[in-house]
């Protein structure tokens, strides 16, 4: 572990305080000193406090910055240490690397996918329908407006969280989703992105759906909602975040430390928009299973939902603990979640 001095200081700060300014956590600042990317200012010898310089924030938050797009530990090194310019040739030479490897692994998947679809076995069905009970909460939380919406029928649940000028966006997506499928969705986005499509759309919004038809759960997904399936004693997430964020920690590139204070880890790498390809997974379903939805505003606050989501209460209490657990920690942000049991 490292110490530095700096004879700039004016003023430390304790690491916590320096981790909110600078968009990291504590962890991961004690990992960076570890690995001598960024070494605070003072360590107390006797408890091993770190406190860190104001005008060490810069170089913090390139740190940030330079894991977001997923740079190694060890290659961030060679930026820091290099000249501006050298900096700049640095980070190019490494998104250059990164384009030329997504283009040879986009072969590889292509031809992969091939090779499945050609070897599934067709898919048994069942005529057998479950019978939906459905529990929703819908708060506003620390925002002033509310952008998200939800829908909440026997056979079509869903929610999606707006942002931009339009506090209705969200809800017009999802009537015309109920309505037209996805490309009703597609058609509303794109009436309100007009002459602004498309690099400047002034609203957008993300949208997760279930479809339940006979004892099938078919999900279409595209932002950072969430279905969860309760099965068993166990919750499994169905869906996966469509955030830079979260692709970084799939694939082992940012940690979950690193991610859970970032200051852009809500940043979307895909919303509706025309041309979007959304996930889509079809889920067989039983008897005695749970169907949850969340938007961010509920998992991003909430870190462990499993206890809540397990409970055998009805699914409108269901909801409103989890609606409450956001509130106690703070719910800086709109909240919704639809509860579904099945039976």
């Amino acid at each position: 572990m490292g110490t530095m001095t700096d004879d700039r200081t004016s003023e430390l700060l304790t690491i916590g305080d320096f981790a909110r300014e600078a968009g990291l956590t504590p962890r991961a600042l004690r990992l960076y000193d570890d690995l001598g990317l960024l070494l605070p200012v003072q360590v107390d010898p006797h408890s091993g406090y770190r406190r860190y310089a104001t005008v060490q924030l810069e170089r913090a938050r390139l740190v940030a910055t330079l894991r977001l797009v997923g740079m190694p530990l060890a290659r961030i090194e060679k930026v820091l240490d290099a000249s501006p310019a050298g900096a700049a040739r640095e980070v190019e030479a490494y998104w250059r690397q990164v384009e030329h490897d997504t283009a040879t692994r986009r072969d590889v998947v292509t031809t992969l996918v091939q090779q499945m679809r050609n070897e599934a076995p067709a898919m048994s069905t069942t005529t057998d329908t479950l019978h939906t009970r459905i529990g929703t909460s819908h708060r506003t939380g620390g925002r002033e407006r509310q952008q998200d919406a939800l829908l909440a029928t026997p056979g079509l649940v869903a929610v999606a969280d707006g942002f931009g000028a339009r506090d209705d966006l969200a809800a017009a997506v999802l009537a015309a989703y109920a309505a037209d499928g996805f490309d009703g969705a597609i058609a509303e986005i794109a009436s309100d992105l007009g002459e602004a499509l498309p690099d400047a759309p002034t609203s957008g919004t993300t949208l997760t759906a279930v479809t339940i038809e006979a004892s099938t759960a078919r999900v279409l997904h595209v932002g950072d909602g969430r279905v969860w399936l309760v099965r068993d004693g166990a919750v499994e997430q169905l869906t996966h975040d469509h955030t830079v964020v979260a692709a970084l920690i799939e694939s082992g590139q940012l940690t979950l430390d690193e991610a859970r204070s970032h200051a852009h880890r809500s940043l979307l790498n895909r919303a509706v928009v025309p041309g979007i390809v959304p996930d889509r997974v079809d889920v067989p379903l039983r008897a005695g299973d749970r169907l949850v939805l969340t938007t961010d505003g509920v998992h991003a606050t909430v870190d462990d939902l499993a206890p809540l989501l397990l409970a055998s209460s009805p699914p409108q209490e269901v909801a409103e603990a989890v609606a409450d657990a956001v509130a106690s920690a703070g719910e800086p942000d709109n909240h919704t979640v639809v509860v579904v049991d099945l039976s």
